[in-house]
């Protein structure tokens, strides 16, 4: 292993992929199965689209009414909102709109209960 590619996996940029793993398209499938499967069994899920920033993508964000939350990174901000759509809830630019309460709440509780 080359120290240039020891740098990046220790800093989380490349990741070995095991034998067998699932390659990207497989991880994106995987991706859109676990957010469909969030808005099937929760009721009132909002998507809040985040933009990259220095530490992370783009990601979309999930928020059910119970302010239970899921979040996953996406290529771009707008295959976010693409992605939003196409899982037919109502889709929000976090940086107009902020991270709903409920939300928020949910966290606070859920910090609460494991601590």
């Amino acid at each position: 292993m080359s120290l240039r590619s020891a740098v990046a996996r220790l800093l989380g940029r490349s990741r070995p992929r095991e034998a067998g793993g699932a390659a990207p398209r497989g991880a994106r499938a995987e991706t859109l199965a676990h957010l469909q499967e969030f808005v099937r069994t929760r009721v009132g899920v909002e998507a809040y689209v985040e933009p990259p920033n220095a530490h992370t993508p783009a990601t979309v964000l999930l928020v059910a009414t119970t302010g239970e939350w899921t979040r996953r990174r996406v290529p771009d901000e707008r295959t976010g909102f693409e992605v939003a759509r196409s899982l037919g809830v109502p889709v929000y630019n976090v940086r107009f709109t902020g991270y709903p309460q409920r939300m928020r709440t949910w966290t606070s509780q859920q910090r609460r209960r494991s601590g």
